[in-house]
């Protein structure tokens, strides 16, 4: 009689065991991309040391867009022009960049305006960045209204086991 019952009721058993809760919690959404619906053109004229780097944006042309000026002078301060052989000119040159609404896709045009400059043996903008990030780093500055890293990913100082496989 115990072994009719329980073939009677496993089938009721596992679908109770696999069945997704009614009160789960459904999916995030994901989060969805504005994109322009209209062309976007920045332009910055820069100056350019003889390694290649972006010493500094000398000027530029903007768009109503914050966010795509924001992405692309930060984008212009990061690049290097150099050759194909990897040498470089140091020149003022200008880039521009171009946001095609059809097809989502950005294209990056360089010029070269005028070579020579006084710039030459400066130091690239991007390297400046980073200096100053290691100089507040050793100080032990952070962000003021940031949490750590460690606060955020709930990271230990002691690694925690990596599960074992079950048998």
């Amino acid at each position: 009689m115990t072994t009719h019952f329980l073939r009677a009721v496993a089938p009721f058993v596992l679908a109770l065991a696999f069945a997704v809760p009614a009160h789960a919690a459904a999916p995030a959404p994901k989060p969805s991309i504005n994109f322009s619906k209209v062309p976007l053109h920045t332009e910055f004229v820069v100056e350019v040391n003889k390694k290649g780097q972006i010493v500094r944006v000398k000027s530029g042309k903007s768009t109503p867009n914050y966010t795509y000026n924001a992405q692309t002078y930060g984008n212009v301060l990061q690049m290097w022009i150099r050759h194909p052989d990897g040498t470089a000119q140091v020149g003022l040159y200008r880039v521009t960049y171009d946001y095609n609404p059809k097809t989502h896709g950005i294209h990056r045009g360089v010029a070269l305006l005028k070579s020579g400059g006084s710039w030459g043996d400066k130091q690239g903008a991007a390297d400046q960045m980073m200096e100053i990030f290691r100089k507040n780093e050793s100080k032990g500055a952070s962000a003021p209204n940031l949490p750590s890293l460690n606060a955020i990913t709930g990271a230990s100082s002691t690694p925690t086991p990596k599960p074992k496989p079950k048998p």
